[in-house]
């Protein structure tokens, strides 16, 4: 039977109801409040990741699904540690007794991200706040992305990640093989007014999260009171994710 034009409107217009009606969290939303300039700041001297803490890995993970695969072959990784002198190598001398330690590292969350410019289908943008996003419903699993990203902060499901999750969090959606994931500063915390997860769990207060644009917040005192810096500025993507040393 031939589709009339009122046919046509009618079916539009239940398709359009229907992609309406979809729930969305917080996290996938395009923009978000211009007032605010979310950043994070790791104290490595409180750290005790050396000491075998996991407490702000554990808690991350959990919350959003991360898959364990086993092995490094297919890692997936929103928070991970590597030693300080291959994170920071120019900065050997000034941080000198870190050197070896572990050092808990995220996506940078870059103010100009090479990984959104890369993007073939505009499945990871930058939010109005800084957060950088995946929707993973656009993503095709092209891996420009973390070609892109010259921090490693992306991992690719070369498997089913919901084969491996002995335990899921139903708030949180979980991925499908094929697509690309990584740390998203918790906003669906933070669209509630909630810090991030892993700086509610870190026992030693080691990590430190606020609003650049907020005068008189104890993050940017931290910032302007301590050494702090950031993973290869040299390049321009203007990470905001520092670290006091």
């Amino acid at each position: 039977m031939p589709l009339t034009r009122r046919g046509f409107l009618s079916q539009g217009g239940l398709i359009l109801f229907g992609l309406a009606s979809r729930p969305l969290l917080g996290a996938f939303r395009r923009t978000a409040a211009a007032t605010k300039r979310w950043a994070m700041v790791v104290d490595l001297a409180k750290c005790t990741s050396a000491k075998g803490c996991r407490e702000c890995i554990k808690v991350c993970h959990d919350i959003h699904n991360v898959p364990d695969f086993g092995g490094a072959k297919n890692e997936i990784k929103w928070i991970w540690t590597a030693p300080y002198e291959k994170v920071f190598p120019e900065q050997e001398h000034i941080g000198e007794a870190l050197r070896e330690e572990p050092t808990v590292l995220f996506c940078n969350h870059c103010d100009d991200p090479p990984c959104v410019k890369v993007c073939p289908t505009g499945s990871t943008w930058r939010r109005d706040d800084g957060v950088v996003m995946i929707d993973y419903h656009r993503c095709i699993g092209c891996r420009y992305c973390m070609a892109g990203c010259p921090y490693g902060s992306r991992s690719f499901n070369w498997k089913n990640p919901r084969t491996v999750l002995k335990k899921i969090n139903v708030n949180y959606p979980t991925r499908t093989k094929g697509v690309v994931e990584k740390c998203n500063f918790c906003v669906e915390r933070l669209d509630q007014g909630r810090v991030p997860a892993c700086v509610e769990a870190c026992p030693e207060k080691a990590m430190h999260f606020g609003d650049l644009n907020t005068e008189g917040a104890e993050l940017k005192k931290l910032l302007l009171s301590a050494h702090v810096v950031q993973r290869q500025p040299e390049l321009g993507t203007k990470p905001s994710l520092y670290y006091v040393i």
